[in-house]
C-alpha cells in the first residue's frame, strides 16, 4: 500500500517566510518547511497497482504555469480548531488543474473527494492549543500576504500512513520545472 496525494511545491522564500511565521501557541505541532505544500487531490492509501494507473492518468493532463498568492491566516476547525492555514488567494487556474485531477482519479476508479477544496498550505495541527494564544496568532498574521510566485508543474507526493503525513516524497512531477 502505498499514500499519495498531488500537489504544489512552494518556491524556498515563500517557504521560508511561513517557517518565520511559526511558534508561540502551546499545543501546536508546525509543519516543518521542507513539508510546506498546496494539496490538490488526497488520493489516500492504494495498492501499487492502482498508484501506476493514477501517476499514468495525470501524465495526459495539460498543465500550464500557474500564478499563485498565499493570503491570510486562518484555522481549520471552526470553534474546534485542528489546523493552522494558510488561504491561496482565488485562482481560476488552480480550480481547473484540481478539477481535472479529480475527474482523472475517477476515471481510474477511485472515490471522489469527499471534502470541498479548499487551497491552503498546512502550518500546523493543533491539539488543544491555548484558545488566547491562538487568538492572537491569527489576528496578528491575518493581514499575511505572499510574493506570488509561478509554478508550471505539480508533484504526486508519497508520505508515510501516520498521523500529519510527512515527510514527504516527489513520486513523480508533471510540467515544467520551475521557471
Amino acid at each position: 500500500m502505498m499514500r499519495l496525494f498531488t500537489g504544489l511545491e512552494l518556491p524556498s522564500d515563500v517557504s521560508l517566510d511561513l517557517n518565520f511565521m511559526q511558534g508561540g501557541i502551546a499545543g501546536a505541532r508546525w509543519i516543518s518547511r521542507e513539508s510546506f505544500h498546496i494539496t490538490l487531490r488526497f488520493i489516500g492509501d492504494i495498492d501499487e497497482e492502482t498508484g501506476r494507473d493514477v501517476a499514468q492518468a495525470l501524465d495526459e493532463l495539460d498543465v500550464r504555469p500557474l500564478s499563485i498568492t498565499l493570503k491570510g491566516i486562518d484555522v481549520f476547525g471552526g470553534n474546534k480548531p485542528h489546523a493552522i492555514i494558510a488561504h491561496i488567494e482565488e485562482n481560476a487556474e488552480l480550480r481547473r488543474l484540481q478539477m481535472a485531477q479529480e475527474r482523472i482519479c475517477q476515471s481510474v476508479g477511485l472515490a471522489p473527494e469527499g471534502r470541498k477544496f479548499i487551497p491552503h498550505v498546512t502550518l500546523a495541527r493543533l491539539r488543544d492549543a491555548d484558545p488566547t494564544a491562538l487568538r492572537h496568532y491569527i489576528e496578528s498574521h491575518a493581514l499575511y500576504r505572499s510574493r506570488s510566485f509561478e509554478t508550471e508543474r505539480f508533484v504526486l507526493f508519497s508520505s508515510k500512513p501516520s498521523r500529519g503525513g510527512g515527510p514527504y516524497a516527489i513520486e513523480e512531477a508533471y510540467g515544467a520545472a520551475y521557471a
